[in-house]
């Protein structure tokens, strides 16, 4: 019941929001933060005492359908993740929101949110984790479209869209799954496979990929993530960073070790077709971030390539690649949403959203283009900050393979690395070291040479920190995700 609480009570919060309709900023403010420190604590509670619990049947319905919730390995890595940062960005928002309108219903499912993807993390089966995964469509498909103009509703239709092609693909792997034994999750797989139908599950399970991966922004069907930047950048950012893309990596990574498992799918067409396909994005986001002068596509594209480079580690099959990649997703969830933050605090503030606008701006914003820097080091993988660790096991388990896809996903990661010192680094340069001729063109007006209020500049300083002590402590996260994926 713990598990259900966490999941209904951000749910329910949000309902109530939206039935109260408080008209103090202050009164919704103390009430969004609330629910959120609630949230979290619930389940952080539930990843603390019900790991690797007995299974929690809610509805049953039939001999392989069931609603059903169990806390294991992954799911404490997932849940743990987005109830540190959830809060993080309830924080930022209140104050960001304070200009954008629409209060109201912009925290009812922004909390509605919290709350469904933590439905994804605690699934202990298939089905569960379907119902919810649909259910993350439509309470982030409003934050999506928040502010209803034109382009916010053009980039509403293209996420409904993908989101529909990828949930009908995702449904064939999971009733294929279901038919031949996957009723839970289990890890190293699920599936009881008849002698003669190996090729069949192996092409649900590529069907499953390619649907689930829509929201993890795999080629070819990456572009809903890149028009979803029109929304306000608290939800950009969760959508980027924690809830939407997260949970595509997280259905993945259930449907590859624990449902169909790596000994079915281990040195097979299916196998070298999803890491061509990873390797393949991983460079071509890379190449498009450095192309891209609109400040937060060219981090759209950048996540583009760092969700690749977590199933990248997945489809390995390999344990040291399962651990990567989840290393990868946590480093990438907190240096990408501090990104994110910083991104958003230089549109608040500066009303600045190209790569060119932004020379000369980081004395007048030093604490927002500081973080930056910091979070741009680690995603670019200076040792000893946090990327480092991820890229190094990644690099190292596919070459570990001994075979040519491997080296080739080394190489991929190589060049990939060098283009986002490429893409990010232009803009730190170009903030703390205009050209000479260039510096006396910075004209902003005098009220908006600050950093932003306290609600923000303290996730953001708080992230910057974080990200720094995961890269120096890596060792102890990387035995800690080991011990739970039984690495």
């Amino acid at each position: 019941m713990l598990m259900l609480c966490a999941i209904l009570f951000p749910i329910l919060a949000g309902l109530g929001l939206a039935a109260w309709r408080p008209h103090g900023r202050i009164a919704r403010q103390n009430y969004v933060l609330a629910s959120a420190c609630i949230t979290a604590a619930l389940a952080l509670w539930a990843v603390f005492t019900l790991r690797d619990g007995p299974l929690f049947t809610l509805l049953t319905m039939g001999d392989h359908l069931s609603i059903a919730f169990r806390v294991d390995g992954l799911s404490c890595l997932f849940a743990a993740l987005v109830s540190v940062l959830w809060p993080l960005a309830c924080l930022y928002a209140v104050e960001y929101m304070s200009r954008e309108g629409h209060e109201n219903r912009f925290f009812t499912f922004y909390l509605a949110s919290f709350g469904v993807t933590l439905g994804i993390a605690f699934s202990a089966n298939a089905l569960t984790m379907y119902l919810f995964y649909e259910l993350l469509t439509l309470a982030t498909l409003p934050l999506v479209m928040h502010a209803m103009d034109s382009k916010a509703r053009y980039a509403g239709r293209v996420y409904l869209t993908y989101s529909m092609c990828g949930a009908a693909l995702g449904f064939l792997a999971m009733v294929m799954l279901l038919e031949h034994g996957g009723t839970v999750f289990l890890l190293g797989g699920s599936v009881v496979c008849p002698t003669g139908k190996e090729n069949t599950l192996r092409a649900a399970y590529v069907l499953g990929f390619f649907g689930f991966g829509v929201k993890a922004a795999v080629f070819p069907g990456h572009k809903w993530l890149l028009r979803a930047s029109v929304a306000p950048t608290p939800v950009t950012a969760l959508l980027h960073a924690v809830a939407v893309v997260k949970a595509g990596v997280f259905a993945v990574t259930r449907l590859t070790w624990y449902g169909y498992g790596p000994a079915l799918l281990r040195g097979s067409w299916a196998q070298y077709l999803v890491m061509a396909v990873a390797i393949f994005t991983i460079v071509y986001g890379s190449s498009k971030a450095l192309r891209t002068k609109h400040l937060k596509r060219r981090l759209a594209w950048s996540t583009i390539s760092n969700l690749s480079y977590v199933l990248l580690g997945v489809t390995t099959l390999t344990t040291a690649g399962l651990a990567a990649g989840m290393v990868h997703m946590i480093f990438h969830a907190v240096l990408k949403i501090t990104l994110f933050f910083c991104v958003g605090a230089i549109h608040y503030k500066l009303h600045r959203d190209f790569v060119p606008d932004v020379e000369g701006c980081g004395v007048l914003m030093p604490i927002v283009f500081g973080c930056f820097a910091t979070a741009s080091l680690g995603l670019m993988g200076v040792p000893p900050l946090a990327g480092f660790t991820s890229k190094w096991m990644l690099a190292t388990s596919a070459v570990g393979l001994g075979e040519w896809i491997g080296y080739l996903a080394a190489a991929a990661l190589i060049l990939s690395a060098l283009l986002t010192a490429l893409y990010l680094m232009q803009i730190v340069l170009l903030a703390f070291f205009p050209r000479q001729n260039r510096q006396l063109t910075v004209r902003v007006p005098r009220q908006a040479r600050r950093d932003p209020g306290i609600r923000m500049t303290l996730p953001l300083i708080t992230l910057s920190v974080g990200s720094v002590a995961l890269g120096l402590g890596a060792n102890a996260l990387v035995g800690t995700i080991q011990t739970l994926l039984g690495a």
